[in-house]
């Protein structure tokens, strides 16, 4: 039976979330955009973006009726986007790639949000945080791609290729720092925000998961019962006289 602070909450009253569905998702995205056509994968996103944040919001435990509202707005505005990106307008393509960077920064904080308020660590709790550090790769390749929108110069040094799949190469090698170098960011303000997912996959990786981690216990086996013991396992009078 529910308690009083479960009232007016989403999901399961003490549910932890489960997010072995949102990691799913968040692998298939990212494998579309690495093997899909750039426009393809440009408009799936969209869609695929506000799934991750639907789901996101189905483990939130916020009342109502913000769940509901939050599931409008983003449905309302990733139609919007979706239109004006149509258009062809560069700035309609900017503005949709810092939507999905302000969907995934939603979703991304109501993963935390929730892994951090569950007192026990679970094996979805490992898939929410590995689904947060996935989301986070995913958000900095849409802020990339919307400077390179807004920008005047190539993104890239070296006259290299900007899309949806190198901008993802990026963010992902930036955010595991593992700095292959041949993509680098050519102005500042690329340079400063590749600093910034850096330092935040570090942060994530050596706070978070790491504690995640190290509290998680495999479910034990119930100790048995008097009734279950075995006769070896009952200490005999004369049990202790045989220590000494």
């Amino acid at each position: 039976m529910a308690g009083r602070g479960d009232r007016g909450r989403t999901g399961p009253p003490r549910s932890g979330g489960r997010y072995g569905l949102l990691l799913l998702v968040l692998v298939g995205t990212y494998l579309l955009a690495a093997f899909s056509g750039a426009t393809l994968a440009t408009q799936a996103q969209v869609v695929l973006y506000t799934g991750v944040l639907l789901i996101a919001l189905r483990t939130s435990p916020m009342p109502a009726p913000w769940p509901a509202v939050i599931a409008a707005v983003t449905l309302a505005g990733s139609a919007v986007t979706i239109w004006t990106s149509l258009s062809g307008v560069r700035t309609g393509k900017a503005t949709e790639d810092l939507w999905k960077a302000l969907l995934l920064l939603a979703a991304v904080i109501m993963v935390v949000r929730r892994v951090l308020a569950k007192s026990e660590v679970t094996i979805q709790s490992i898939y929410g945080a590995l689904s947060a550090y996935l989301i986070i790769g995913l958000m900095f390749a849409s802020v990339y791609t919307a400077l390179d929108h807004l920008g005047e110069s190539m993104f890239f040094a070296n006259n290299e290729p900007a899309n949806t799949q190198t901008f993802q190469y990026f963010s992902f090698t930036t955010l595991t720092t593992l700095g292959y170098g041949d993509f680098t960011a050519a102005e500042n303000g690329g340079r400063s925000i590749a600093v910034m997912e850096a330092l935040t996959g570090q942060v994530f990786l050596a706070t978070l998961v790491a504690r995640l981690v190290s509290a998680y216990r495999t479910p034990s086996r119930p100790e048995p019962s008097g009734r279950d013991r075995l006769p070896e396992d009952v200490d005999g009078p004369g049990d202790d006289e045989d220590r000494d």
